[in-house]
């Protein structure tokens, strides 16, 4: 089993933290809530203290789920929860040079729509690899992975596989790649999976590692905050909860 090391407890204004992010040119942790919640980003220290709150005066939180970045600085929200599966349409909004952002801000926005023959789905989890996103379906048993270009605009997602990962249990809340490219992490609640030795064509052709943790909570963030440490947060659930974590992949 896995330590998670408990870093610091979220300000109580973030009751549905739903993804953590790094930026480049940020010394904060980014993160979001998920639907019904405000239009709004939050930078928080490693106390869990929300520094900057920035509302995105032209977006609706629909279903944030997920959060990703670029080497320029930019943050992405990944606008594509689907509890219902009545949603074909999702969005992928672009905060530019949040570091530099005080109050309210308008972000770019890359629609897309589901490849022929792909049901709508859920998503939840994200990241950004060699300017592609790359999309993966919150399923119990088989899940799609998608990817649709880093470009503002409308697009149609290319379905790149679909896969079964080991076990009843594997809806993916949160995904990252690290820093040097060369890893990938999925989360669940009581556990992540770990890719390495992969190519861009297909991650899931890659080694595939289970890493469990010692605790069961709702975790739906995950970010790196180096190539071999990432980032984890949990929803607070009654006492239970709302909480920044690291663990380490090694």
């Amino acid at each position: 089993m896995g330590k998670l090391n408990l870093i610091a407890s979220l300000n109580n204004d973030l009751d549905e933290a739903s993804a953590i992010e790094t930026v480049n040119g940020s010394h904060l942790l980014w993160t979001i809530e998920d639907a019904g919640n405000k239009n709004n980003v939050y930078g928080i220290d490693l106390n869990g203290n929300i520094v900057k709150n920035i509302d995105i005066n032209n977006a609706k939180n629909e279903d944030w789920e997920d959060l990703t970045s670029d080497h320029l600085g930019n943050l992405y929200i990944g606008d594509f929860g689907n509890n219902n599966k009545k949603r074909d349409r999702f969005t992928i909004y672009k905060i530019n040079d949040v570091a530099n952002l005080n109050g309210e801000t308008q972000a770019e926005m890359i629609h897309f729509k589901l490849p022929k023959g792909v049901k709508s789905k859920d998503f939840e989890a994200f990241f950004l690899y060699e300017n592609d996103f790359y999309i993966f379906s919150k399923e119990n048993k088989s899940s799609v992975l998608l990817k649709v270009p880093n470009s503002i605009g409308e697009h149609s997602a290319k379905l790149v596989s679909d896969f079964n990962l080991n076990g009843k249990h594997h809806k993916i809340t949160s995904a990252a790649v690290s820093p040097n490219g060369k890893t990938i992490v999925l989360l669940n609640h009581d556990k992540l999976w770990k890719i390495t030795n992969f190519n861009s064509s297909n991650f899931l052709k890659g080694s595939i590692e289970e890493l469990k943790f010692d605790h069961d909570s709702q975790k739906e963030g995950i970010c790196f905050k180096d190539n071999n440490t990432v980032y984890i947060t949990d929803e607070r659930n009654h006492s239970e909860g709302g909480n920044l974590y690291t663990f380490d992949l090694n």
